[in-house]
């Protein structure tokens, strides 16, 4: 039962703490209801904890804290603690029990649905028995209905809005990094895949293969665009199954124009894997409409740059000039940039 987004919750978490303690000091401080000796002993008490508490998320790792439940701890902590003081202050009011909205909105907002549950019946549950302590049966069952049902309400709101957000954002990064039409990886994702493989030192050094799909424009002007995306997808598929996603990513750099991203790879097993994605395209036609073969081909550059090497922009331009040497060269073949 953990923080969705641990950051978050830790900033948010150490503001309210913070706010509690205050509330709760001047709660001790102009309460009009008499207190006794324990009363005001553990109101206080819970005011140094509180700040003792916020204390500790600033300083510790989101992260840790998020491991060991620490975030869902408080939320329910919290309930716990206004339930006790209701009791110990002998306030059964509407004003006391309004306090229980704090964690549980807190923890609607910022933990995973379990937590949520967890927090909301604990409130419910502390409510009620603090409620059973201080009034009538009838009274406090009234009070708990209403209470519970509030909680409840706002518990469920917010956590299916939450849910609708996270899809909404999910969709939102797919797009960013998946493109819609083959599936692949997009520009900016292989943009993302590059700067991580030329940001550390990979054994073997990294290989950037890409491909140009043969005479596509001649495929779109005969057969039309809407064909023209099929060979695409088709092309998207033969290639996929030819790269293992474990160690290389496959992206759709636009247009006709994809790219094999090959960390911890040498230039000999590049030049071979490059070959082999040629043979798998000549070897699987893409079947029209009408029943009939499209024949397709593609050029293929290929550049290699050394374990140690951080030049992307030097990594690109090389297969990219081997590519177009591939397409000057008649097309349908592999060449491989100069080490």
């Amino acid at each position: 039962m953990r923080a969705r987004e641990p950051e978050s919750a830790a900033r948010s978490g150490v503001l309210i703490l913070v706010v509690a303690a205050l509330v709760l000091a001047a709660f001790n401080t102009f309460q009009p209801l008499p207190y006794n000796m324990w009363a005001k002993v553990a109101a206080w008490s819970a005011v140094a904890f509180v700040l003792l508490v916020a204390a500790a998320v600033a300083v510790v790792s989101a992260e840790k804290l998020n491991r060991i439940g620490v975030y869902t701890m408080i939320a329910v902590g919290g309930v716990l603690l206004i339930c006790g003081l209701n009791v110990l202050t002998n306030d059964p009011s509407a004003a006391s029990q309004a306090f229980l909205a704090f964690p549980v909105l807190w923890a609607a907002s910022h933990l995973e649905r379990g937590a949520v549950v967890l927090v909301t019946g604990t409130a419910v549950v502390g409510d009620g028995v603090a409620l059973l302590l201080l009034l009538p049966f009838d009274a406090a069952m009234t009070d708990l209905v209403f209470f519970g049902t509030v909680l409840v309400v706002m518990a469920v709101m917010l956590v299916r809005a939450n849910t609708t957000q996270e899809r909404l954002v999910a969709a939102l990064q797919e797009q960013l990094t998946v493109d819609s039409l083959t599936g692949l990886a997009t520009r900016r994702a292989f943009d993302g895949a590059l700067e991580t493989a030329m940001s550390r030192s990979v054994p073997g050094g990294t290989a950037l293969v890409l491909i140009d799909v043969d005479s596509f424009k001649s495929i779109n002007d005969t057969h039309g665009h809407p064909v023209g995306d099929d060979v695409l997808v088709h092309l998207a598929t033969v290639l996929r199954g030819r790269v293992r996603a474990e160690d290389a990513v496959l992206s759709r750099l636009g247009g006709d124009e994809l790219a094999v991203l090959m960390p911890g790879c040498d230039r000999t097993i590049a030049e071979y894997r490059a070959k082999d994605l040629l043979d798998a395209v000549r070897s699987a036609p893409m079947t029209l409409a009408d029943g009939t073969l499209l024949a397709l081909s593609i050029s293929v550059g290929v550049a290699h740059v050394p374990q140690h090497s951080s030049d992307r922009r030097g990594l690109y331009t090389a297969a990219d000039a081997a590519l177009y040497d591939a397409k000057r060269a008649g097309r349908g073949r592999v060449s491989v940039a100069a080490t």
